[in-house]
């Protein structure tokens, strides 16, 4: 197997297209985000016979409790067959130990059964200390169907919120325009410290990327000229992707109808689903986040499970920063 580095975003998107479309994260606009945002990329090329059998999108992620070789979404092979799949993580661990990090850490697009896991172990992965991201359980929506059959499967409450916002004349504007984020992160400051999360960094590198090639939009909820609610819509092969939200607490739900005109939005471009992202893998009402996967929910849709991160250690002082990711999980409430 020959590796190299891919140069042509048409070639490098014509494996992802081909082989694993829903990853985010393995797309060539993502690679550039993150280079914007002053991290080292590799688009890894592998191949057999002067064909592509798989890219792997390799990002290495600089933290206080160690640097490590993260391929989220990836990597994208043309056939998970384990040989090939070993001598892929051979090739990273050998880039992870020159780049100094204590690991590989890979979070797939692929299912998650016994026969990945199995591979996986084989391979000297392990699963990862770190809780179920990068949508590992993602709440996905049918938008192939006529506006009316979507509201007739959407819980009753949510339907009931949708109309309610109308009634109380909340009006939707939509931008293209990088400048529009001011209104997101104004919001999005506020949702973070009531909430009680850590603000996302690449929000503008990423909205400012796709929003170029017209791939994204800014959708807001406004009441008395006041924006409420706020929502980044991305847009990537068949699937419009619900990447972040903000709002006020308010007793005027917004929200529901941002979210209405973000699944409209879907369907006039085309799309087959509606992304809403990332959600609970359990109804543990201690879950952080419970309450934002009750709100998706309630908008119907199905659960996409992928399976969970794996580590490919590469140094001893990974068991150290493994025991830091398992209190970090604890202390937020993952466990």
């Amino acid at each position: 197997m020959k590796t190299t580095i891919i140069r042509s975003k048409r070639q490098w998107e014509k494996n992802v297209d081909g082989n694993s479309p829903v990853a985010l994260f393995q797309r060539w606009d993502w690679g550039e985000i993150q280079k914007q945002c002053g991290a080292k990329a590799f688009c890894f090329g592998y191949f057999k016979k002067n064909t592509c059998i798989g890219v792997a999108l390799a990002v290495i992620v600089k933290a206080k409790r160690g640097n490590f070789l993260h391929v989220r979404h990836g990597p994208i092979l043309a056939d998970w067959d384990a040989k090939t799949f070993a001598s892929i993580i051979s090739h990273l661990k050998k880039i992870a130990r020159e780049e100094y990090c204590v690991c590989v850490r890979i979070s797939p697009c692929i299912e998650n059964n016994e026969e990945y896991k199995t591979m996986f172990h084989k391979t000297g992965g392990i699963p990862a200390a770190i809780h179920a991201m990068d949508e590992e359980y993602s709440l996905v929506l049918d938008v192939g169907i006529s506006e009316e059959q979507i509201l007739a499967n959407m819980r009753k409450t949510t339907r009931y919120e949708i109309r309610k916002a109308q009634k109380l004349g909340v009006s939707i504007e939509k931008s293209t325009d990088p400048k529009s984020l001011s209104v997101f992160f104004d919001l999005y400051n506020k949702t973070a410290i009531r909430q009680g999360f850590v603000e996302h960094k690449s929000i503008k590198e990423e909205f400012g990327v796709f929003a170029s090639e017209n791939r994204a939009v800014h959708i807001m909820g406004i009441v008395d000229g006041k924006p409420i609610a706020s929502a980044i819509i991305l847009f990537v092969g068949s699937e419009a992707i619900y990447r972040h939200g903000a709002s006020v607490h308010s007793s005027i739900p917004a929200s529901y109808l941002v979210q209405w005109e973000a699944i409209c939005e879907a369907k006039r471009r085309g799309m087959d689903k509606y992304n809403f992202w990332g959600i609970s893998p359990t109804d543990d009402h201690n879950h952080p986040w419970y309450g934002l996967t009750l709100f998706k929910k309630g908008f119907g849709g199905y659960v996409r499970e992928t399976l969970h991160a794996y580590d490919f250690p590469v140094s001893r002082r990974y068991w150290a920063f493994r025991i830091i990711e398992l209190v970090r999980k604890r202390i937020r409430g993952y466990l």
